[in-house]
């Protein structure tokens, strides 16, 4: 069988940025056009008119750009918050093909931005500051964002269930006001229960909060008959 030729090398005869901020620039070959790119890629591609490209120096510049934007959002994505390796992967399959989205995770790994180890350890501490769960409940959690049942094992170890369920009903208290002793109870068990703890926890937990608090109330109310000094 005769050899197949090789595409001829086509020539830039143009090269147009897009009219908005950051859009992808046009290059047009042999007066037509081809393909777009990242601004920053023409830059270290060196492109410009009269240049000649072969097909393969084409359609490596498109996987280097799609490798390009996918590696941008995944940064965009990891500035609003870290994210587990499965979470920023399904993300990325919305808008890149598979082979992309694995060469961006590789390189943000390689650069100590993508750490599963670092996510969970991340995200307990958020939670025990912000919005304290079970131990069990948090494990759950980062099971389910994709971490390795033995990094999310690791992470909430030394979890104490009694210490972070007073810290979330603390939390609480401020919307249990002049509440009586049953509303209270119901009220306080039925948050702490959906943050995962059981119900020992959760039975010793308010009983301690409804006696601090009614404490607190009858120093209060006892302070208040006391006469004032004339």
């Amino acid at each position: 069988m005769p050899r197949r030729e090789e595409a001829r090398p086509r020539t830039i005869t143009a090269i147009e940025a897009g009219k908005r901020r950051q859009s992808q620039v046009k290059v047009f070959l042999d007066g037509a056009f081809a393909f777009s790119l990242s601004p920053p890629l023409v830059q270290q591609a060196v492109l410009e008119p009269g240049r000649s490209l072969t097909a393969a120096e084409v359609e490596r510049l498109k996987r280097d750009d799609l490798l390009h934007r996918s590696t941008e959002a995944a940064l965009r994505l990891l500035g609003y918050r870290p994210r587990s390796e499965a979470e920023l992967r399904s993300r990325l399959r919305k808008k890149f093909d598979g082979l992309t989205v694995g060469q961006t995770l590789q390189r943000l790994k390689e650069q100590g931005l993508l750490d599963d180890q670092a996510f969970a350890r991340f995200w307990r501490e958020s939670r025990d500051s912000f919005s304290p769960r079970s131990r069990r409940l948090i494990e759950l959690e980062l099971r389910r964002k994709g971490v390795a049942a033995e990094i999310a094992a690791e992470s909430v170890s030394g979890i104490e269930d009694e210490a972070s369920a007073c810290r979330a009903a603390e939390k609480k208290l401020r919307t249990l006001k002049n509440l009586d002793r049953q509303s209270f109870r119901r009220r306080l068990a039925a948050y702490l229960q959906r943050r995962g703890f059981r119900y020992e926890v959760i039975a010793r937990t308010v009983d301690r909060m409804w006696q601090e608090t009614a404490g607190a109330e009858a120093d209060l109310d006892s302070n208040e008959q006391m006469p004032r000094d004339v």
